[in-house]
């Protein structure tokens, strides 16, 4: 076997401008190369998830509202507390009685080094960020554990970008400026709708203290096989070299062996992941066929297929009475829109769940003409009402939900 790509740090300590209990001593981490100050590892952190770690105010005079960068404590898939950073936007005003809701945003795929974490520029870390904070929703939204702290991003780990996405709406909870109450939403796409998936699957159990009123995923990958299949000879292919790394970051070497599904080749090439973000990822991809760097395909490896399965969503068996909504675009060339297709038809045999499939819209570009729609919905769900919400687009959506 292979050693680890890259060990995952297992961090724990003391609060800084937060309380805190749990507390375990760690070695300090610096700041990693060209990253400020601020995404330095303290010796000590908090042992409890949610817990605000450091934070600090930032500059933004194009914001309705006021942005802070925060470190906060989650935990990886072996319970271990890890610092993970990201961003949190506070309406102006006073909050109303019971505190702000929160809609906590899951990031599409960024790439796997530290200098591709969002919050390095929170302003721009989430969609048109000031028609959600005009709605009165602070904003939460993760970097995921390695981006912008130690170790290898676990990309397409998808509890554990989960976790990370519902830690940082707890986080807020215990962070006084935020003024959040109990409520929340999740909102994710592509790698960031995988991970909202994920979020409403563990919510309830892994963070009971919480609201979960709905969840949006946006052109999630599932259907995982299939997707392998089609990106390996695709001009996306490096997403398939992105996951190897980050599930055998997530799961380590003994359930995850790289040498069993990558080339020398492939795995020689694995550190490149943390030199730059995913356009420097996807050209040095281009530069070779996937069977130079994928030996096998990873189904047919035991010990793959079990990982795979289990960050699959079509293989969710449990019911979830949190409603979900699928937005899709007609055009997507990275995530079929058929894939959501079948993964709605799963889905409503254990919750109430809708797509739209908007036409003509790419895999990123249907972010923007849904997004009033969604904030209707979300709206709806905040004040848990059973009304249907009708998008309008342009262009105008097709509405499928678990009786069309």
């Amino acid at each position: 076997m292979l050693t680890t790509v890259v060990a995952l740090a297992v961090l724990t300590g003391t609060a800084i401008g937060a309380s805190a209990t749990s507390a375990t001593e760690s070695s300090k981490a610096p700041a990693p190369e060209g990253l400020p100050k601020f995404y330095a590892v303290p010796g000590k952190i908090p042992g409890k998830p949610g817990k605000i770690v450091r934070f600090e105010k930032i500059k933004a005079p194009k914001i309705d509202g006021t942005v802070y960068r925060v470190m906060y404590t989650s935990t990886d898939l072996e319970d271990n507390a890890i610092p993970v950073t990201g961003t949190i936007v506070v309406p102006s005003g006073p909050a109303p009685k019971g505190g702000w809701p929160v809609v906590t945003w899951a990031h599409g795929t960024a790439g796997m080094a530290d200098e591709c974490a969002p919050s390095l520029s929170p302003t721009e870390a989430v969609p048109e960020t000031n028609m959600l904070l005009t709605q009165g929703w602070v904003i939460t939204a993760t970097d995921y554990q390695g981006l912008g702290t130690p170790g290898l991003h676990p990309y397409i780990a998808g509890e554990n970008a989960g976790r990370n996405t519902i830690d940082i709406a707890r986080a807020a909870r215990t962070f006084k400026p935020a003024h959040t109450g109990r409520d929340y939403v999740i909102w994710g796409h592509s790698q960031g709708g995988h991970t909202a998936l994920f979020a409403w699957k563990i919510a309830a159990d892994y963070a009971p203290e919480l609201t979960l009123h709905g969840v949006v995923a946006g052109a999630p990958p599932s259907q995982l096989a299939s997707l392998y299949a089609f990106l390996k000879d695709s001009g996306e292919r490096q997403y398939l070299m992105m996951a190897a790394g980050g599930l055998n970051a997530a799961y380590g070497d003994e359930a995850a062996p790289l040498d069993e599904v990558l080339t020398p080749k492939g795995i020689e090439l694995l550190p490149e992941l943390e030199n730059g973000c995913l356009s420097y990822v996807h050209d040095l991809a281009q530069q070779y066929d996937y069977s130079e760097i994928g030996s096998v395909d990873p189904y047919a490896v035991p010990a793959w297929k079990v990982i795979l399965d289990e960050n699959d969503a079509q293989n969710f068996t449990e019911e979830n009475d949190v409603p979900l909504l699928i937005i899709h675009g007609g055009d997507d060339g990275t995530i079929p829109p058929i894939s959501s297709v079948l993964l709605k038809e799963h889905l409503c045999t254990i919750a109430s769940v809708e797509r739209w499939l908007y036409p003509g819209q790419t895999h990123g570009g249907v972010v923007q003409p849904s997004l009033n729609d969604m904030i209707t919905w979300i709206n709806q769900r905040f004040k848990d009402s059973d009304s249907e919400v009708s998008p309008s687009g342009p262009p105008d959506p097709e509405v499928t939900n678990c009786t069309t």
